[in-house]
């Protein structure tokens, strides 16, 4: 049997957390093992107790989440990179591209049902997005044009290191596709397609599939609407 995925849950109100880790200690193959009420204290929790995946609240005291999130990351020093997933509502709309920038796996709204609370940790544990494809479109786009004019290449840039198929895959990755409809609209087996995935993600040297969204509008592969 493998170890339980570990877990540390970062939010300023007590009762947040408390709900969070009666849900997710319930199941077997979860364990929380630490938690912070700010970024300050994150970023030590987290170097000190190596989790594999990090619930990172936004708007907490002495250091916000986004913040916290950049500093983690950013730590290539670490030695590993855990995942982390934002806490949000739609009311925070406007610090979810920051926090994709800053390399978080993906977000999950605060009301979320417990089944996609424990969901989410397993799901970015095993190097995939949490972003369905509703929401990529709802959200990355949206927030696309946060990205510096400066930075934006051509509109007409391809990788170099990619092949003709792997730019297809980036592009409905970056539209939200999931593997089905990358496969039904690439006329692939959902094998070949996880295969490719895999491969964009190691020539580009993307942590996950949300980052390669993110690469992707900055890039200027595809742009806002155009999903």
């Amino acid at each position: 049997m493998s170890e339980p995925l570990r877990v540390v849950l970062v939010d300023d109100q007590e009762l947040v957390r408390a709900g969070f880790r009666v849900i997710l200690g319930a199941e077997p193959d979860i364990e929380v093992v630490g938690e912070a009420s700010n970024g300050v204290t994150a970023i030590s929790e987290v170097a000190r107790l190596r989790p594999d995946v990090v619930l990172m609240d936004v708007q907490m005291p002495e250091m916000d989440g986004l913040a916290a999130t950049g500093q983690i990351l950013g730590d290539t020093d670490a030695g590993y990179l855990p995942k982390i997933v934002i806490l949000t509502t739609f009311d925070d709309e406007n610090y979810l591209f920051e926090a994709l920038r800053a390399g978080a796996s993906g977000f999950l709204l605060k009301n979320s049902a417990p089944e996609d609370l424990v969901e989410s940790v397993r799901i970015v544990a095993r190097g995939d997005a949490l972003l369905s494809p509703e929401v990529t479109r709802r959200v990355i786009t949206r927030f696309a044009g946060l990205a510096p004019a400066d930075n934006q290449p051509a509109a007409d840039y391809r990788p170099p290191e990619l092949t003709e198929r792997e730019y297809e895959v980036l592009i409905l990755l970056a539209r939200g596709s999931s593997n089905a409809e990358i496969a039904a609209q690439l006329y692939l087996g959902e094998t070949t397609v996880k295969t490719h995935v895999s491969r964009v993600l190691t020539k580009l040297d993307l942590r996950d599939r949300t980052h390669a969204v993110v690469f992707a509008y900055e890039k200027g592969i595809v742009t806002p609407g155009s999903a």
